[in-house]
């Protein structure tokens, strides 16, 4: 912990948005204490039995928690469950069980612990990232069955008084939704993922949740205050009164913007006080998101990740027709504005071993994004002529992950057009002038940024990548995570080459990384030219007020300054100084 409850940072991964303010209670060991017991030979068979009867209960458990997900939250989102009921109606997986009980005449809880032990190693040296991802609802359904087997009763949360933050080493889907539900407000995990069932769920239930946390388990003890800050991925143990207050009236401000009813103002466009308007889009993932986008005043999707049709039909392919209904619901859901529909970025190693049957080292550097696509066509034609045919449907534009040369623009379009011209053969209704733009997060596209332009019809940066990709810094690791400076005035420098060369060649340019979600951040994207942002649905009003509260000229000299700097810490420094003579200047 914290010496003498000194204050302690810890960088994490953002895995859901919002911050939260609560004291600690910490779960150190959730595994179930699972002993060996020999039977005699005439006890097996009522050992079996009692097995079937755990079985039976845990199955009504995962009813349970699936009908409420669904009345709470969504039919997708209970769906979430059916593995933890595939896994207890297995026929090979409760065989197993009740073989290892008949022949090693053990206990049930023991012959449970093994056999899951078992296929759990199994699934990790499997090489199937499907796999390796169920093994956290294998362990659900473990968890489960020894609960009934042991006739153990969960403790509530609402026992405990007071904002509680969970801290573990990881969560399962159904603690997730148990502990969302009884009043937890964040999360902070060892363990977590981008694509998890808990991550999703804790984005549904709008609980901040920062994973990768290396030591927290140990740092933190039960009621040390603490901050949640699930959008830069902060979790700060004993935090100073002064970061406290600024936490709480962060929070009490997100609160009143959920409370909010839909007014003008939500839907008043963004401007300077100097008169010159920032279009502000939503970043989306999952279908629940739309209505949040609508209702924050979002004009129009900047980025919908369309990978996320993937991970939620894992291990199979989304059909042409589900990638038409999502495109379409999403077009007109936002009718009139734009809706852009980011192509298949999947992480190689995923998609390499369970599509392509390949396999890579380093899978971040390797075939994914727009790779991907121009190897694999015959897989990627179906996104394609959805897209193409949801076209009719609203303003979609489409947009390619990865691009580093003009090449791989040139292909797609070819590729393209032989989708299209498929389309016109079959008399299917479609659009074929569909504008198709390049995320720049890759150093080698921003440093031909100027050369893009003449090939794209829009540019996005995508900070995220473009900041690990040029600092050779990933940002997943903790051990190297201080080290991802996104200040850093290089990045600040390729974003305004790429601004610049948008502009001159007359397309658009929007930036749709997390460096956008970050009022303090806006003077001086502002100064460096960009005039669309593409955040999370719930960032929007916070960003219009700070919009409105400055004027283009002084972000310009802001920006001056900051490329100006040699270092990411005199950025910050600078950013500090310019913010706190905006805030004097309001308030005169």
């Amino acid at each position: 912990m914290a010496p003498g409850g000194e204050m302690l940072e810890l960088q994490g991964v953002p895995l859901s948005g919002g911050v939260a303010v609560g004291r600690a209670v910490c779960v150190h060991d959730r595994e179930l204490k699972v002993f060996r017991f020999p039977l005699p030979e005439d006890r097996v068979e009522s050992e079996v039995e009692r097995f079937h009867h755990a079985v039976a209960q845990a199955r009504v458990a995962v009813q349970k928690t699936a009908k409420g997900v669904e009345g709470d939250l969504s039919k997708e989102l209970a769906a979430i469950f059916d593995a933890h009921q595939l896994i207890l109606s297995d026929s090979s997986f409760l065989n197993r069980v009740e073989e290892r009980i008949r022949q090693r005449q053990v206990n049930a809880e023991w012959a449970v612990y093994r056999t899951v032990e078992k296929l759990a190693t199994s699934f990790k040296e499997s090489g199937s990232v499907q796999l390796e991802e169920r093994v956290q609802d294998l362990r659900d359904v473990e968890r489960g069955l020894l609960r009934a087997l042991q006739g153990i009763e969960h403790h509530e949360l609402s026992e405990l008084a007071g904002e509680v933050v969970l801290v573990a080493p990881d969560l399962t889907p159904s603690e997730a939704v148990r502990l969302g539900r009884e009043g937890a407000v964040a999360f902070a995990l060892e363990g977590g993922g981008l694509t998890s069932h808990t991550t999703i769920i804790a984005r549904s239930l709008n609980l901040p949740m920062v994973g990768g946390l290396a030591g927290i388990t140990e740092a933190a003890t039960d009621n040390d205050p603490l901050i949640v800050d699930g959008n830069t991925g902060r979790v700060i143990l004993h935090p100073s009164p002064e970061l406290l207050a600024a936490y709480r009236t962060q929070q009490a401000e997100n609160a009143a913007e959920r409370e909010r009813p839909l007014s003008d103002e939500n839907h008043s466009p963004a401007t300077t006080r100097d008169g010159v308007a920032v279009t502000l889009r939503s970043n989306i993932d999952l279908d629940e998101e739309i209505q949040e986008a609508t209702r924050f005043g979002a004009a129009g999707v900047g980025l919908y990740r369309s990978e996320f049709l993937y991970i939620e039909r894992s291990p199979e392919l989304p059909t042409e027709e589900e990638h038409l209904a999502t495109y379409r619901r999403l077009l007109e859901s936002m009718a009139p504005h734009p809706v852009i529909i980011r192509t298949y970025d999947l992480g190689g190693r995923k998609i390499a071993r369970e599509v392509l049957e390949t396999a890579g080292d380093n899978p971040a550097l390797g075939l994914r994004g727009i790779r991907l696509t121009l190897a694999r066509p015959d897989v990627f034609r179906t996104q394609l002529r959805a897209l193409y045919r949801a076209g009719v449907h609203g303003d979609l534009r489409i947009m390619l992950p990865m691009v580093a040369t003009i090449e791989e623009v040139r292909r797609f379009r070819q590729q393209a057009a032989e989708v299209v011209a498929e389309l016109e053969r079959e008399k299917i209704a479609h659009r074929a002038d569909i504008p198709v733009g390049i995320m720049i997060e890759v150093p080698a596209a921003a440093g031909i940024a100027d050369h893009l332009a003449l090939e794209a019809d829009f540019f996005s940066i995508g900070t995220n990548d473009l900041a690990q990709y040029a600092l050779a810094v990933d940002r997943n690791n903790e051990q190297v995570a201080a080290l991802y400076q996104v200040l850093h005035p290089s990045i600040l420098r390729m974003i305004r080459f790429v601004v610049r060369s948008a502009t001159e060649a007359g397309i658009e340019v929007s930036i749709c990384g997390e460096m956008a979600a970050d009022p303090i951040h806006v003077p001086l994207l502002i100064g460096l030219g960009l005039r669309q942002l593409s955040v999370g649905p719930r960032a929007i009003p916070v960003l219009k007020r700070m919009i409105r509260g400055i004027t283009v000229r002084q972000s310009e000299v802001l920006v001056e300054r900051c490329l100006a700097a040699g270092d990411a810490a005199q950025v910050e420094q600078l950013l500090a100084q310019a913010l706190t003579e905006l805030a004097a200047t309001a308030a005169e």
